[in-house]
């Protein structure tokens, strides 16, 4: 279906669920299977349950992933690498989030305003789809709205859920599996 603009998937991994103060540890996208990932080597402690979640701890200076060190850039150039991505395709861009509105965005404003970089990222992204509510709407009749169980649901599959680049690939799947019309997209966007 051909859809006004274009969406962009994307997920965060943190070093806890405050949304007020948790630091990003993982930002990752996808778009038409074009996939952005960056991890950052957190300022702060990485929470027991954030670690047992995504399976991210901090040794001797360097981010690991259950137990292998990985590869990090510092925020500020994850964020401007971030815009960068998000700034190739075709504009307008919509970023889709399960949860988006309940912890996504919310951090990724935090620390966009905290950079200086809201401004810069305003001009390629026009608002967030949150698919939590979206797929509550298209399909009250399930017991569950996790993305793990909506993945088994629909796709028939299990997933590395929490790694932010599997969580993206499988959200993208999912909504091109519901094909939404961009009426009930808008219904679920908060536009910037």
């Amino acid at each position: 279906m051909a859809r006004q603009g274009t969406i962009v998937f994307f997920d965060l991994e943190t070093t806890g669920l405050h949304t007020k103060s948790c630091h990003i540890v993982q930002l990752a996208a996808s778009c038409d299977n074009i996939i952005f990932n960056r991890y950052i080597l957190p300022g702060i402690p990485i929470e027991y349950g954030a670690t047992e979640v995504n399976g991210l701890t901090v040794s001797d200076g360097c981010l690991l992933l259950h137990g292998e060190p990985v590869s990090t850039m510092p925020l500020y150039y994850s964020l401007t690498s971030f815009i960068d991505y998000i700034g190739s395709f075709l504009c307008p861009v919509l970023l889709a989030a399960h949860n988006a509105w309940g912890f996504d965005q919310i951090v990724l404003m935090r620390v966009l305003e905290k950079f200086s970089l809201f401004e810069q990222f305003n001009q390629v992204v026009s608002g967030f789809v949150d698919t939590l509510p979206l797929s509550k709407n298209l399909y009250p009749e399930l017991d569950y709205f996790n993305q793990p169980y909506l993945v088994r649901y629909f796709l028939g599959g299990k997933y590395n859920a929490h790694n932010a680049v599997e969580d993206v690939k499988q959200l993208e799947k999912l909504f091109n599996y519901w094909d939404p019309n961009n009426y009930v997209i808008s219904e679920f966007t908060d536009w910037i």
